[in-house]
């Protein structure tokens, strides 16, 4: 118990403090619920002392406020004060954020409060997970018993010196072959799970001690000063301090889609989303203390999800599957017919059946020699390594897509955007906001100020333009990040008219409304506290800002009507000029209203934006991204078509489209390129279909024009990307076959409806991402090749001989070694391969499709050599080398082996008929081809017990090697028939 009574709570937290007084006024949340008034008085942290003190929200209850968003509650809110009083009790300044702000506090009011978590999930599979599932698989259990039955029967009928070889050499294989696929599965779980928790990240402002941080939302502790903006998510339980919201809650209370908050409904509740204005807020809850906190405990992301890929993958495996199945049966059939007509003879020409006269050991191993081959056939036709393949490269490339600057938040959307024929993307991926710009036109009404001093504008109308230049800027607020436009016309202002930044008069901020838009503008509204005269300031593109006002002062300080047209054109045709020259026609707006005048239209519109005087216009030089030229010029070899889609009007569109090259070399800027959006969408709808692929750039648009022009490409059977990065790109993201989120400052809104997020506003970006994910499709593809080729010559050798001869050529031993190497060590080896500028110059191919003519065309052609060769060996390889059956044996296993690594070079080049190209580059290849060949060597030489192999002369393996080589000039010689580009499966 602690001094008055109360229960002392089991969190110690102390730091070093200095004392201050401080007045705080606790009233409620609005003027008209601030009925009482009172005074507290709390300790501020200052400097360093020597006296270790416990911070006072300490002497609460941790869930004092935990309950009030969730409640919501006017009454307990009134109770504790309103915000101000939930502030002071919280030891939080509304406009500065914490008082103390130190690491101490931070990791007290964590301790104390909690943090802004919930438990993770597990991961989707763990090792043992991975290690059950593989023994859990029906043939590895067959083969299992097999292998227990060999061992058994060996030992009873050769002696536990020799008898346990066969058994254990199996239950290796096995144990080998499930190891290595357990391992690389769990280890790309844990690479997929890594990118998933990366992608549950979330970045906010928050104020700390009077500072602007920007810090991940599990950061968060209550007491922040959380700073939200449209397109954010709500990040934790909170109070709404000032600023202008509209959000949906619809995630956590159904029907709650555009809720608005104000004095009057000020909680907001975590993982809300805001769809309108910006504000701050005070946290009051966090982690598992938040309704949605709990909820996203539960969610847990689905193990199994899959790609196209796996979809086609999966009926290309049920045939082969149904095709190995009645291999297996004919073999089984064949096997027993001829054992038990007693045809088939042991190692030393005697008959295996006699009749009742044959023992039960020797009967049931022979059975089980018939069953377990029948079974390898099965375990080869069955494609095991191809998930594995898909992710393993999944997880491998999109780690180095982060490099990249690249997030990929939906798997499927990697093999989609392979395949994409249209990007449509904006203003914003091709102008470099970050390089330097520069103010090259001024006007004051419709005088240039070019070679002008700043005594010649009038000072009411100077005083109003550098009120609205300081107001409208990000650096004296705290609601969204200073932008370089900010920037530029800041120190414009202040070097070339000597505006002063200390100068600020003492307006007090009513409300802001920032754009989510490419069509840029800001609102604000601010009260004069000298005389409470209300002052709106609004800065944005021109465009934008010309049709809200009513009046514009000229450089004289007079007002002037823009009642009629002729007024207006004269507007616009300096606007057309500065577009025309690629320059970004920037307007200030002004308008003064006394507080009823404001508290009518405030209501309705948040900060008003109608009958506003303009003040000024501004020309503002940008640039295209470097690089951005030659980005436009890949997608036009990769047969992808790019349209920007902006708000800008013709002129500049078609200014930008010039400099950054996105026409074709020769195209001329035509209406049948360039468009206005409102007069495209006047066409038929049967025109509009007829023309919507030769648009180039529609300009003039909306987020509605962006989203039907989606539509109409989809329709056309274009499978479209698209880039965006506000609330109001939201509805197109999700249109898109694939939405790209790109920029820093890109929107949790706009996030969480993309497929792919890029930290980056350069459109060159993009081109990076479709050259990995093509390089991704491109890899599977490689491994199918190489899989198919494998499991069809084996299954055509292996049926074939065993049909004739009523022996198979290889043991299951060395079958499943054979296997390790096609499905897991080949998947490790193709599914590394980096990416190259050919894969820009390939064809787009729809989503799904496993093969294309040419890879099909590989295959047959090398699964036939290998089947030729394997034939002639078994058939007439005695005579050949003139060697026993047990050496020929020995010369099938090895020659199948190497044929594998030498085609396994064959497969990463599909096209080439230089295989060779850039196989250095990928050390992962090379390792592991190393691998196989020197376990091989061991194998053959060393284990020849276990493998039942023979040792092999220099000669004999320059056979083996010499045969397999040859796929090499043979790949080349294929490669020279031409097939169609038209998928023909």
């Amino acid at each position: 118990m602690d001094e008055i009574g109360k229960p002392s709570s089991s969190v110690n937290c102390y730091r070093q403090t200095a004392t201050q007084s401080v007045s705080v006024i606790h009233q409620g949340p609005s003027p008209q619920e601030a009925a009482v008034i009172q005074m507290q008085q709390f300790d501020v942290v200052g400097g360093s002392t020597d006296n270790l003190q416990q911070p006072d929200y300490t002497r609460h209850e941790p869930g004092l406020f935990s309950g009030l968003v969730e409640g919501r509650v006017m009454d307990q809110l009134i109770e504790h004060g309103g915000v101000q009083g939930v502030a002071a009790t919280l030891e939080t300044h509304i406009q500065n954020g914490i008082l103390d702000g130190s690491s101490e506090d931070i990791n007290c009011r964590k301790e104390f409060f909690g943090s802004n978590s919930y438990p993770a999930s597990p991961p989707t599979m763990g090792f043992f997970h991975c290690l059950q599932k593989e023994f859990m698989d029906f043939t590895n259990i067959i083969l299992l018993v097999c292998a227990a039955l060999y061992l058994v029967l060996g030992i009873k009928q050769k002696g536990a010196g020799e008898g346990w070889y066969d058994g254990v050499s199996i239950f290796a294989a096995i144990f080998l072959v499930i190891s290595v696929s357990a391992t690389s599965n769990f280890g790309q779980n844990r690479k997929l799970d890594n990118l998933f928790e990366f992608n549950k990240n979330i970045l906010v402002d928050v104020m700390r001690h009077g500072r602007r941080y920007v810090i991940s939302k599990f950061e968060i502790v209550v007491g922040d000063i959380v700073c939200l903006k449209n397109g954010d998510q709500v990040p934790a339980d909170g109070i709404f301090i000032k600023g202008s919201l509209k959000v949906d809650e619809s995630r956590t209370a159904a029907g709650r889609d555009r809720v608005e908050i104000n004095h009057e409904n000020p909680f907001l509740s975590s993982g809300s989303k805001i769809i309108d204005g910006c504000a701050t807020m005070l946290v009051t809850a966090v982690g598992m203390k938040t309704s949605w906190g709990r909820m996203m405990s539960t969610i847990v992301r689905d193990p199994n999800e899959e790609t196209p890929l796996h979809d086609r993958s999966r009926k290309l495996t049920l045939i082969l599957g149904m095709f190995g199945l009645a291999m297996a049966l004919l073999v089984l059939v064949r096997l027993l017919v001829g054992y038990f007509t007693g045809k088939t003879r042991d190692e030393f020409g005697n008959v295996e059946f006699i009749g009742s006269r044959t023992k039960v050991d020797d009967l049931i191993r022979s059975l089980v020699d018939i069953i377990a081959t029948a079974v390898i056939i099965l375990v080869v036709a069955i494609r095991g390594g191809f998930s594995l393949a898909i992710n393993l490269t999944l997880a491998h490339s999109t780690k180095r897509m982060m490099a990249d600057q690249a997030v990929v938040r939906n798997l499927s959307a990697c093999e989609v955007l392979a395949s994409a024929k249209t990007i449509c993307t904006d203003m914003k991926r091709i102008i470099a906001s970050k390089q330097i710009m520069r103010v090259l036109r001024f006007f004051v009404g419709v005088d240039s100020m070019e070679g002008r001093s700043y005594t010649s504008i009038a000072a009411n109308v100077l005083e109003l333009f550098f009120q609205g230049i300081r107001h409208t800027s990000a650096h004296v607020h705290n609601f969204f990040p200073v932008t370089p436009i900010d920037e530029t016309i800041l120190s414009w202002a202040v070097l070339r008219w000597n505006m002063e930044m200390e100068n600020i008069r003492p307006f007090s901020i009513l409300n802001v409304k920032p754009s989510c838009s490419e069509s840029w503008g800001i609102g604000i509204s601010l009260r004069n506290q000298a005389d409470n005269r209300i002052h709106l300031h609004w800065k944005g593109d021109a465009d934008i800002i010309l049709p809200l006002c009513s009046h514009y002062y000229d450089s004289s300080g007079n007002m002037i009507a823009l009642s009629n047209h002729v007024e207006r054109e004269r507007f616009l045709q300096i606007i057309e000029q500065m577009t025309s020259s690629r320059l970004r026609c920037v307007a200030f707006a002004h308008r003064q209203l006394s507080e009823d005048e404001y508290e009518n239209e405030a209501a309705n519109q948040g900060v008003p934006d109608t009958n506003l005087i303009l003040l000024g216009l501004l020309g503002i030089e940008d640039h295209c991204h470097p690089g951005i030229r030659e980005a436009f010029q890949v997608c036009r070899r990769a047969g992808i078509h790019v349209k920007l889609v902006t708000s800008e009007n013709v002129s500049r569109a078609r200014a930008m489209v010039l400099e950054c090259g996105i026409l074709s070399p020769g195209e001329e800027v035509s209406e049948r390129l360039v468009v206005e959006a409102q007069a495209f969408f006047n066409y038929t709808e049967e025109e509009q279909r007829q023309r919507v692929g030769d648009i180039m750039v529609m300009a003039m648009s909306s987020d509605e024009h962006k989203r039907q022009m989606v539509q109409l490409l989809k329709a056309n059977g274009h499978v479209v990307a698209v880039t965006g990065d506000c609330a109001n790109d939201a509805p197109t993201l999700q249109e898109a076959n694939v939405g790209i989120a790109m920029g820093e400052q890109s929107t949790e809104v706009a996030k969480e409806c993309s497929d792919i997020l890029i930290l980056d506003d350069n459109f060159a970006n993009v081109v990076k991402v479709v050259l990995w994910v093509r390089c991704i499709r491109n890899n599977i593809q490689k491994f199918n090749q190489f899989q198919l080729t494998a499991n069809m010559a084996f299954l055509m050798m292996n049926t074939v001989t065993i049909l004739s001869s009523g022996n198979a050529p290889l043991t299951i031993a060395q079958v499943l070694w054979a296997n390790l190497i096609i499905n897991t060590l080949g998947a490790l080896a193709l599914a590394t391969d980096k990416p190259t500028e050919a894969v820009m110059k390939q064809p787009v191919y729809h989503a799904g499709i496993l093969m294309t003519n040419i890879m099909w065309r590989n295959m047959i052609a090398q699964a036939l050599y290998q089947i030729a060769v394997i034939l002639t060996l078994q058939f007439i390889g005695e005579s050949i080398f003139g060697v026993r059956e047990e050496v020929v044996a020995t010369l099938i296993f090895n020659t199948f082996v190497f044929c594998q690594v030498f085609n396994l070079v064959n497969a990463r080049n599909p096209e080439e008929k230089n295989v060779f190209v850039g196989i250095l580059e990928n050390r992962w290849f090379i390792v592991i081809t190393w691998i196989i060949v020197i376990l091989q060597v061991i194998l053959v030489e060393f284990l020849n017990r276990f493998f039942h192999t023979e040792r092999l002369n220099w000669k004999q393996w320059a056979a083996c090697i010499g045969i397999a080589a040859f796929t090499w000039p043979f790949d080349w010689l294929i490669k020279c028939i031409p097939v169609p580009i038209s998928p023909l499966f």
